[in-house]
C-alpha cells in the first residue's frame, strides 16, 4: 500500500509553507505545489517544483499530499470545492493537514474524505514559527491511524525535531489548541510585562536575558521580550489573526467538552480589541501596543 519514496505535493505556499516546501524539495522528493497566489510558487519552481493551477491537480502524481491552510473554511474549500482534492483522490494516499483547525471538523472531513475516496487524512499541526519551519525543528502533533503517521514520519523528519502520535483523527488539532493555548497567554503577559518595566523606569531589553533560564523563561519570552522592547514589528514573522483565529477555536473546543479555560476566554478577547485596531496581520509583538496605550 505504501511507497518506500513517496511523491509530494504541497498546498499552501505562505510564511510557514514555503520553508516547509523548500525543505521536501532540498531533501531531493518531487514535489508539486499549489497556491491561490501563483507567484508565491516561483522560487519553488525555479528550484525545481512542479506547479499546478488546481488542488485537484495534486493528487495526480503524490502519494502525499500535504496542507498549510489559513482556516478551517479553507482546508474545506480546497479539498471539497470545485477543482478541489476530492475530485482526484484515491486510495492508498495520505492528505497531511499541517494547518490549525477545529478538531470537530477535521474529524468530519477526515471521513467525509476517507468515505468519498478512499484517501486517508493525518492532522499534523506544528508549532516552532517561521524559525523553526526554516531550520527543520518544529515540535510536531498529529492524530490519525498509526500505520498512516509511520509511513509520513520519514518525510516530516525534514520538517520538525519531533513528531508526536497523539491519537485518532484529531487529536492533534486538539493538541495544537492547548498549545495556543499557553502560547497566546504566554505572549499577553510578555507584553503586560515589557510595558510594565518600562512604566517603571526599567531598560525592558534586559528582561529576556535576566530571566534566561529561570522559572519565567521560555522560547516566547526569548523572542518577543527583545522585539516589543525595541518596538520591532517587521519583517512579521506570524500573524495576530492566527493567534486570535487558535484562541476562539480553543473557547469553542472548551464549550463543547464542559471544561473551563477562564484565562484563555480573557485572552481572545484581549486579542480581538487589539486586533480590532487594525492589527490582525500585524506579527503579536505588537501587542506591547495594547499596554502601552493603556498606561499612557
Amino acid at each position: 500500500m505504501y511507497k518506500a519514496h513517496p511523491a509530494l505535493a504541497f498546498a499552501g505556499i505562505g510564511l510557514m509553507g514555503l520553508p516547509m516546501s523548500s525543505r521536501l524539495l532540498a531533501a531531493g522528493y518531487p514535489l508539486s505545489v499549489w497556491n491561490r497566489t501563483a507567484d508565491k510558487c516561483q522560487p519553488l519552481q525555479q528550484a525545481g517544483a512542479r506547479v499546478v493551477s488546481k488542488p485537484a491537480d495534486l493528487c495526480v502524481e503524490a502519494d502525499i499530499v500535504m496542507l498549510c491552510l489559513a482556516n478551517t473554511e479553507v482546508v474545506r474549500q480546497v479539498v471539497f470545492g470545485t477543482g478541489g482534492i476530492v475530485e482526484t483522490a484515491k486510495p492508498g494516499q495520505v492528505l497531511v493537514d499541517l494547518s490549525s483547525l477545529e478538531p470537530a471538523a477535521t474529524r468530519e472531513m477526515a471521513a467525509e474524505l476517507e468515505a468519498r475516496t478512499g484517501m486517508r487524512w493525518v492532522d499534523a499541526p506544528v508549532s516552532g514559527g517561521t524559525q523553526g519551519a526554516e531550520a527543520g525543528t518544529l515540535a510536531i502533533m498529529a492524530g490519525g491511524l498509526e500505520a498512516d503517521i509511520d509511513y509520513i514520519r520519514p518525510v516530516l523528519a525534514h520538517l520538525g525535531q519531533r513528531l508526536t502520535r497523539m491519537g485518532e483523527v484529531g487529536a492533534g488539532q486538539v493538541t495544537k489548541v492547548c498549545n495556543q493555548m499557553i502560547v497566546a497567554c504566554n505572549a499577553l503577559v510578555i507584553a503586560e510585562v515589557v510595558a510594565l518595566a518600562e512604566k517603571n523606569g526599567v531598560d525592558a531589553s534586559l528582561i529576556a536575558p535576566a530571566l534566561a533560564g529561570g522559572f519565567a523563561d521560555s522560547k516566547p519570552l526569548q523572542i518577543l521580550a527583545p522585539q516589543m522592547a525595541q518596538s520591532q514589528f517587521e519583517p512579521v514573522k506570524w500573524h495576530v489573526r492566527t493567534l486570535l483565529k487558535d484562541l476562539d477555536t480553543a473557547v469553542k473546543v472548551s464549550q463543547n467538552s464542559a471544561s473551563a479555560t477562564p484565562l484563555t476566554g480573557l485572552a481572545a478577547q484581549l486579542m480581538r480589541q487589539h486586533g480590532s485596531q487594525g492589527k490582525l496581520e500585524a506579527d503579536p509583538s505588537t501587542l506591547v501596543q495594547l499596554y502601552r496605550a493603556s498606561q499612557a
